[in-house]
């Protein structure tokens, strides 16, 4: 391995080990805390344009496996990591190491790296810093990181050009794509749902053509108020006439159509089993989360909305459902992948509703 060098905005540089691709790389430094699940999380488009730095100190130890991708393209800028498990063998009996798999999607790894000093610098910092991966820390290095601009569009970077579907034999769903990861279609084929996925772009009109039993809003990368307007106006006309579900990026969009506002939080949420309470049962479920963005509590609008799950840890909204349409949210994600997968019965929620819609039809 070569020498390489995480490097933050504010002239701090943290050494290691490179491994994965030699390409340097820009993008916001966030940290995740799960103890497992680095291929989904690799592959999650939330972490378009971010660089991620794991807290578990061994990562790669059982390779990359040919079944739990959340997307087949990752868009994540590099990964961080205190030591690298030279280990991968798939359920085919295939050789993948992690190092191999980043050299064949061109992103870039540190390891042999302080990751809790990186941890303990983002924590204090209150926001996600921008950095770089660099095999020299330079001025030259440093003057590339300050004029490199990190586009605010992460939503038209990842969603599907085009729609196409996913065959089943049950219910017809559309889902729109914000940076759709896997997990969801998942659970939808486990449901025997027919599924058509179609671009952010999609209208109204294009959606209710296909005469849908329901509609989908994935989860998805950045600030949900960059993603163009007209993603309200859809919103708002769809939710009147069919059901709907939005989870991730697409909950804080179904908020702001209805009302709310969505703020940024000092540091960001990545991780798994986060204790959530679920207001209706006084139940407490385990989640995972990859959240930069929350809906703001006092800004809901109770005559359109209420709150259905807040997170123990901060009160903050985890999810929302309308008071006079058949549309509900969540902020976390009901698919685990990685993590708990014990709110996966949101998408037998969605299915009882989307059932009593076409009995009542």
């Amino acid at each position: 391995m070569t020498a390489r060098y995480l490097i933050f905005e504010d002239g701090s540089i943290f050494a290691g080990e490179g491994f994965g691709s030699p390409a340097v790389t820009f993008g916001e430094v966030v940290f995740n805390t799960s103890m497992t699940g680095y291929q989904e999380i690799i592959t999650n488009q939330v972490y378009n344009n971010q660089i991620v730095v794991f807290t578990q100190p061994n990562i790669g130890s059982y390779g990359i496996q040919r079944n739990i991708y959340e997307s087949i393209v990752p868009t994540i800028k590099g990964i961080i990591v205190r030591s690298l498990a030279d280990a991968g063998t798939n359920d085919n009996g295939r050789q993948l190491t992690l190092d191999k798999y980043l050299q064949q999607m061109n992103i870039p790894g540190i390891t042999n790296i302080d990751t809790r000093a990186v941890v303990h610098k983002l924590r204090e910092a209150g926001k996600p810093l921008k950095g770089s991966i660099v095999p020299v820390p330079d001025d030259h290095a440093f003057d590339q990181l300050h004029a490199t601009v990190l586009t605010n569009q992460q939503v038209a970077q990842v969603s599907t050009p085009k729609p196409y579907p996913n065959p089943g034999i049950g219910l017809s769903v559309v889902v729109i794509d914000f940076g759709l990861k896997n997990g969801i279609l998942r659970e939808l084929s486990r449901r025997k749902c027919n599924i058509t996925v179609l671009p952010y772009t999609a209208t109204a009109e294009e959606i209710l053509r296909l005469d849908p039993d329901g509609v989908v809003l994935s989860s998805g990368p950045g600030n949900p108020n960059n993603v163009r307007k007209s993603v309200l106006g859809m919103i708002r006309t769809v939710q009147t006439k069919v059901p709907m579900f939005a989870i991730g990026l697409g909950h804080e969009l179904f908020g702001i159509a209805n009302g709310a506002n969505v703020q940024q939080i000092p540091v960001e949420h990545h991780g798994m089993n986060h204790p959530i309470h679920e207001i209706i049962t006084d139940h407490i479920v385990y989640a995972t989360q990859a959240e930069g963005y929350l809906i703001n509590r006092n800004s809901v609008d109770r005559s359109q909305l209420f709150i259905t799950y807040v997170d123990m840890l901060d009160n903050s909204v985890q999810g929302l459902r309308h008071r006079r349409y058949p549309a509900f949210s969540v902020q976390f994600f009901p698919d685990g992948a990685p993590g708990p997968d014990e709110t996966d019965g949101l998408f037998d929620e969605f299915v009882d509703t989307m059932n009593r819609r076409r009995d009542r039809h």
